[in-house]
């Protein structure tokens, strides 16, 4: 650079430090301005994405709540329930076909009293007759009569009994045979299908499980992509305090002038010294937008990114939603419609139950009443044995006269005897009765109002936990809805090579404009102008703006580096202090 030499003749007229001033005004404001309001807006956009996230941890609570639970172990254990059906129906079936063959066995005895009884009947009524010559016979026979008329109404109330439970037991066993089938036709196909539709609405939640953790791993990546654009904005910062570096510089070379320093330079030297301050602003400025184009770029590219994942958001939260929705919703349309199926199924399941619970109560309760009949059957058993004895010992007293009477009260004792040989049948048929019956409608069988209420609580169970997930799916569509928005207001709020870097670029190239292309010889003002090249550098709060400095500017013997590194270490301070503007 030539000693002295003079400023350039491409150099604009002198220009005041305000008619510059105003434009980097203006750009700086515009600055602060914009990546205010992208802060602003980016603070937003991760506040919504917390709460995407929040919801996105209550559908997986939600889920792993469902899976821990297991909502469908109770549907499960009611279709193992309705499977056991056929079985048990045919264990009924064969407990009443055992029930009606004990009860045909009881009734042959019956039958054999019934006989006995008619003869009993025959040899009183010759009792009667052969004795009717003799005076102390008369009324005995007629009582023995009676007796034997008692003993008959018992046998024939017994073989009532037996009859009334016969038809209930052929009753039980035509509706179970129908209810056998019924049940070979439906209950595998029920069963089937309830299986089918609890292992649908289980992988059906493990499918949303999936994309749930897909939707969770995209906007985890957008938070940190979010994170990262925050931390990138302190260009904005940075560029804003280097504007005010390059409006600071202009200011005191104005007040350079107005002071004693600069009243002492001439013409020619205010303007040589004017020229390398409008050189050294326009180089902070150039390099200045050469990072602001470079860094914003990085910002601009990364919210760009943010489209391409809420695209993805979206087209997972629609995939959850129509998953939940019309998936879910056919879901639990088709569980309802089996467990309707099984509902009907159930319902002849308790007319069943009812059925063999008044077979099994009846035969129990006949199985009293035979007892207290047999009882009064060999009652009058005993009474005709004992009275046709008496006769017995009469007719001996009477000799040839009770002779006659004698030989057919003998048969009356011996007929009288086979009663106690059906009795002692029957009351040994009793317990293999009543056992029957306890086969018939075993204590320890399901009730179907049990398997009916499991049903409903199983798919009660269900549903909760689906409305839950409904309930939670929501939230999450309208937060993947606001996420949405967000990202493309940011996108927009964002764009800082829209117009801001053409405010930068255009102060920039007026700098240049004004400093023209030759950078004036200032060596010999180097001592005058010494203190103000102290002031400017104490400013800087970069490294790279000090260079560019020196770059200009070099250094003079008063310019010590301790001073500067002291400003540095200040204005560090006072960036981290303007950190959010």
């Amino acid at each position: 650079m030539l000693a002295h030499a003079l400023v350039s003749p491409t150099a604009t007229a002198y220009m005041s430090g305000g008619d510059i001033g105003r434009p980097l005004e203006s750009a700086r404001s515009r600055v602060e301005e914009r990546f205010l309001e992208g802060g602003t807006v980016l603070l937003s956009v991760m506040d919504v994405l917390n709460r995407l996230l929040n919801s996105l941890e209550s559908v997986t609570a939600a889920l792993d709540n469902s899976e821990s639970s297991d909502t469908g172990a109770d549907l499960r254990a009611t279709v193992e329930s309705l499977t056991a059906l056929p079985v048990t129906e045919e264990n009924r079936q064969q407990a009443l076909v055992s029930l009606a063959q004990t009860g045909r066995e009881l009734r042959k005895y019956v039958a054999d009293m019934q006989e006995t009884m008619r003869y009993l009947r025959t040899f009183a009524v010759t009792v009667k007759i052969t004795g009717a010559g003799l005076a102390e016979f008369a009324g005995f026979a007629q009582e023995i009569l009676e007796r034997i008329y008692s003993g008959t109404d018992e046998v024939n109330r017994f073989a009532t009994h037996l009859d009334s439970l016969d038809k209930e037991v052929k009753l039980a066993a035509s509706f179970g045979a129908g209810v056998s089938k019924s049940y070979a036709d439906t209950v595998p196909a029920v069963a089937g299908a309830l299986r089918d539709d609890a292992a649908k609405i289980a992988g059906h939640r493990k499918d949303l499980g999936v994309i749930a953790r897909e939707v969770g791993a995209i906007a985890r990546g957008v938070q940190s992509k979010v994170a990262s654009t925050l931390s990138a904005l302190q260009i904005g910062d940075i560029t804003r305090q280097r504007i005010e570096h390059v409006q600071a510089t202009l200011s005191l070379l104005e007040e350079f002038f107005a002071g004693a320093e600069g009243a002492k330079l001439d013409t020619g030297a205010r303007k040589r010294l004017q020229n390398v301050i409008h050189h050294l602003t326009a180089a902070q400025m150039s390099d200045m937008c050469a990072n602001f184009q470079r860094d914003s770029e990085n910002v601009v590219k990364t919210i760009a990114s943010f489209d391409h994942d809420m695209r993805e958001i979206l087209k997972l939260r629609d995939q959850m939603s129509g998953e939940s929705g019309e998936a879910g919703g056919n879901f639990m349309r088709a569980l309802e419609s089996s467990v309707s199926a099984a509902h009907e199924i159930v319902k002849q399941v308790d007319t069943a139950s009812r059925q063999a619970d008044q077979v099994s109560q009846s035969t129990i309760g006949t199985a009293a009443k035979l007892s207290e009949a047999i009882g009064n059957i060999r009652a009058v058993k005993t009474d005709i044995h004992y009275m046709a004895l008496n006769t017995n010992l009469r007719c001996s007293r009477l000799g040839e006269e009770g002779r006659s009477i004698n030989v057919v009260t003998a048969e009356l004792r011996i007929f009288a005897g086979k009663l106690d040989d059906s009795a002692d049948a029957i009351v040994n048929g009793l317990p293999a009765l009543e056992a029957a019956a306890g086969r018939v409608a075993p204590a320890t069988d399901a009730g179907a109002g049990n398997l009916g209420e499991s049903l409903t609580s199983a798919v009660g169970n269900i549903r909760s936990a689906a409305n839950l997930m409904e309930k939670e799916l929501k939230v999450l569509a309208e937060n993947g809805r606001e996420v949405a928005t967000k990202i493309s207001l940011l996108i927009g709020k964002l764009d800082f090579q829209h117009n801001l870097g053409e405010v930068l670029a255009g102060c920039a190239d007026m700098l240049e404009g004004v400093a023209g292309t030759d950078v004036a010889d200032i060596s010999d003002l180097a001592e005058t102008i010494a203190p103000l090249d102290r002031k400017i550098f104490k400013h800087y709060t970069m490294v790279q703006e000090r260079s560019i400095h020196r770059g200009i500017i070099p250094a003079s013997e008063d310019s010590t580096s301790a001073p500067a590194e002291t400003a540095k270490a200040e204005n560090d301070e006072d960036l981290f202090a303007d950190a959010l503007f």
